[in-house]
Parts: C-alpha cells; sequence; structure tokens
C-alpha cells in the first residue's frame, strides 16, 4: 500500500511533545526525587519512551526507505530530503530540529510531576492528530498502541504525585522543594 509520509509522522519521533523529550525528560528528573518510588516510575517510564522512540523511528524508515524521486516531490518531502536524504533525523512537524529547550527539568517533584501529566497528554493530543490523518492500517495500529500508553502514563505520573502529596503536611504543600529542602522534607512528612 503506498502511503502519504508527512513531517508529523516525524513530530512524535523529536518534535516538542515527542518520545526523545519524553525520555530525557523523565530519565534526568528521577535523579531529584526524594521519594524511591518515584524515581523507580521516572526510571520505568523514561526507559519505555526510548521503546518508543525506536518504534516511531521505525515506522518513518519504513515509510521512506523506498520513496522514489517523483514519490519525494509529490509528496512535498523534498526539503527534508535535502538535508537527510531519508534518515530518521528529530524534528517536529514544522521541520524544527529537537532541542532540549522544548522540555523542563525543574528538580521540584511536585512541578515535575505535574510537567509530566502535561507532556503525556500533549503526546496523547498529537498521537490523535496524526491518528485524524493517517490512512495506513498498521500505521494506525502502531499509534493506537503508543497513544493508549501515554494515557498509562499520564495516570501513573498522577498516582506518583498523590504519594507524593500524601506523604508531605498539606500545609506545608508548596512551602518548599522537598528533593531541595531535604531536612524540611523529613521534618514535614506527615505524622501518623
Amino acid at each position: 500500500m503506498y502511503f502519504f509520509i508527512s513531517d508529523y509522522h516525524f513530530s512524535e519521533y523529536g518534535g516538542p511533545d515527542g518520545e526523545l523529550g519524553a525520555s530525557l525528560r523523565y530519565l534526568s528528573q528521577r535523579f531529584t526525587m526524594p521519594l524511591p518510588e518515584l524515581k523507580a516510575t521516572l526510571t520505568d517510564i523514561g526507559t519505555e519512551e526510548l521503546n518508543h522512540l525506536e518504534m516511531i523511528g521505525a515506522i518513518v524508515y519504513q515509510l521512506t526507505k523506498d520513496l522514489t524521486e517523483d514519490e519525494i516531490k509529490k509528496q512535498g518531502f523534498e526539503d527534508y530530503f535535502v538535508d537527510h536524504t531519508t534518515g530518521v533525523y528529530p524534528q517536529s512537524a514544522g521541520g524544527s530540529p529537537y532541542t532540549t529547550a522544548s522540555m523542563q527539568v525543574k528538580g521540584d517533584p511536585i512541578t515535575d510531576l505535574h510537567e509530566n501529566m502535561a507532556a503525556e497528554q500533549k503526546a496523547r493530543s498529537t498521537y490523535d492528530n496524526i491518528l485524524r490523518f493517517c490512512d495506513d492500517y498498521d500505521v494506525k495500529d502502531a499509534i493506537r498502541f503508543l497513544r493508549e500508553r501515554e494515557v498509562v502514563h499520564y495516570q501513573r505520573f498522577g498516582e506518583n504525585l498523590r504519594l507524593m502529596t500524601d506523604k508531605l503536611d498539606e500545609k506545608n504543600f508548596y512551602a518548599f522543594n522537598p528533593s531541595f529542602d531535604k531536612k524540611c522534607f523529613k521534618n514535614c512528612i506527615k505524622k501518623k
């Protein structure tokens, strides 16, 4: 089946809400998480995002590897082709190269977990948009799987946020950074 390849397939590879940024974000944030359970979640999901990066890369490669010159021109793929031939390169749908400026690592567990939940929703929305334009059954199946994982990740980060806030005295919920103000974190844990 002939499939129209467009830059939107690249967006989940290296776009602002793509798998590359997610994996780097989570694997970087894990260092400042004050609870081992939170570090474990970030390690697990960050590693899974690397697997998703590989899946997206494989899809893009399979869709572009045998394009002819005429197909490249017909599909408006010339600009990408000039810079990368059919190599898989991390960029947004608009053609901007991947940059770490599109991700955040704050070092505050509450802030970072909210950031991660938002990131998972943005990735889910991007997959929703890809599904609107995709007409290849095999590609749609893989994209649906990846979209479902974004929902699961969102739920796990929500559970982790609850775990973190349940450990804190509600009077100190936003009064300090638990990963930085370690003495305060130990003193502000709820006494049971």
